[in-house]
């Protein structure tokens, strides 16, 4: 099974709207562990048919310069 590094996603030319869970967590660098946590805290997703959720990349921009130091303080 390939490990977290090995599985990494190229962001799309541009960033689209809306990023998938996985994006976002080679985006920030993140397990999808640690991408759990932060939505069980606020983190924003947006409301998408398919399965797995979906991330406006400004919205949570701006989550994270709210709670940034939050988050680094709980790790």
């Amino acid at each position: 099974m390939p490990t977290k590094a090995e599985r990494r996603v190229a962001l799309p030319a541009g960033l689209l709207p809306l990023l998938s869970q996985k994006e976002l967590e080679t985006y920030y660098q993140v397990s999808d562990f640690t991408l759990l946590r932060w939505i069980e805290k606020g983190l924003p997703t947006e409301p998408f048919g398919g399965r797995g959720r979906r991330f406006d990349l400004e919205k949570v921009r701006a989550w994270m310069a709210e709670h940034g130091e939050q988050l680094a303080a709980a790790s």
